[in-house]
């Protein structure tokens, strides 16, 4: 994915004869100063609906865009679109309306768009007050980086301010006499409302279409990253990740070289694990943390893995457990060469937190030493998945 930002987005349109006839810099305006999360999933629906030879499409087409580009962050991940309200309850349009689609079609955090907008479709008037609520504001508003600017922002603020109609008629009058707009709107009502493309911004964005969706993937991450500012690795949450990218396999060897000294015992049925019939499991969800730190990792009975899927195991009394795994694991990396040299080859891979090896992986620390150290850098990983809404297991 290419990142960029705004003025950096102006030098990669590839054809300078758009400048000609397009206001090309209030378009790298559009996504300046927003309120709320829509404006990136409002024009990056439309960039991709112009990209499948769009010319023109509806509000409640680019809504449905919208669903399905944030619907893995926050299924998936617990990734507040624009954050949580005093009371805790959420603000974005965009995220409840994704949560109530979930609560009706219980589509999983991976679901395919065709599922999704299988699901939209069956669902439609159940969730139509929600992404009716979505369409009161963005359309116009996502113009303003072109009637916002100095010579015309004392026009525009009092529009701005009015109704929907007004501000359409503004924008129409506006596209006619002063500069081209990507889009002008029909005389649909509601979510109906058509939305047409013109010809010049279509050619514009279809030539630009990978600089353009990298640009609006750097400013939105900046801005979830912003409102989330607990969650690690929120850059890799915005997409389904393939599973191959976890590296487990040396985690696994090491284990299965403990395994070979002595049993280890499930943490959560307490009964020994089978050599053949173990996951290496994160305690702390790997869609939180995004990585695979040999400080999250313990093998866990292969029956029970799909029930935990990516909930929190309850602090107490899982974690005193899982730390006398990890003590276990500890103790024979220092007692047995072979256990050390299974260790070495996790570093690449699995070892790059400085914590877990200056300190919780040195040399010399008793059992209470390492539980503390443990404890005192999870504690506070685990503390933020669960205000994240992660539940648990």
């Amino acid at each position: 994915m290419v990142y960029m930002g705004s003025i950096d987005l102006l030098a990669n349109i590839k054809n300078d004869g758009y400048y000609n006839s397009l206001d090309v810099e209030g378009f790298s305006q559009m996504l300046k100063d927003p309120s709320f999360c829509y404006k990136f999933y409002w024009l990056e629906g439309i960039v991709k609906i112009i990209s499948r030879n769009g010319t023109e499409t509806t509000f409640g087409a680019i809504i449905d865009e919208m669903i399905c580009s944030a619907w893995y962050s926050v299924c998936e991940f617990h990734i507040h679109l624009s954050g949580l309200d005093t009371f805790g309850r959420v603000q974005d349009g965009l995220e409840r309306t994704i949560l109530e689609l979930v609560k009706l079609s219980v589509l999983p955090a991976n679901a395919s768009e065709i599922e999704i907008k299988n699901a939209i479709g069956k669902y439609e008037n159940e969730i139509k007050k929600y992404k009716s609520q979505l369409t009161t504001n963005v359309p116009y508003f996502a113009l303003s980086g072109f009637v916002s600017k100095p010579d015309n922002i004392e026009e525009w603020r009092p529009i701005s301010k009015q109704s929907a109609g007004r501000m359409i008629a503004y924008l129409e009058e506006f596209n006619k006499t002063k500069a081209i707009l990507p889009y002008t709107f029909g005389k649909s009502l509601g979510l109906q409302r058509e939305i047409y493309f013109h010809p010049a911004w279509i050619e514009m964005i279809k030539d630009n279409t990978v600089a353009i969706l990298g640009w609006i993937q750097h400013e939105k991450t900046k801005w979830l990253q912003n409102l989330n500012p607990e969650v690690p690795g929120l850059v890799y949450k915005l997409v389904p990740m393939d599973e191959k990218v976890r590296k487990l396999q040396h985690v696994r060897e090491l284990w299965d070289g403990v395994m070979k000294l002595g049993e280890v015992i499930d943490i959560f049925t307490n009964n020994p694990i089978a050599v053949k019939a173990y996951d290496v499991d994160h305690f702390i969800p790997w869609s939180f943390v995004m990585n695979d730190e040999l400080w999250n990792l313990a093998p866990m009975d292969s029956s029970l893995n799909s029930s935990k899927s990516n909930k929190l195991p309850k602090w107490d009394p899982f974690f005193e457990k899982f730390a006398d795994n990890q003590f276990l694991l500890y103790t024979l990396i220092h007692e047995k060469p072979g256990i050390f040299d299974l260790y070495n080859k996790c570093s690449r891979d699995n070892l790059h937190s400085i914590w877990a090896t200056q300190e919780l992986y040195r040399r010399g620390n008793t059992r209470d030493e390492f539980y503390n150290i443990l404890e005192k850098n999870m504690s506070p990983v685990y503390d933020s998945a669960r205000r994240q809404g992660y539940e648990l297991w």
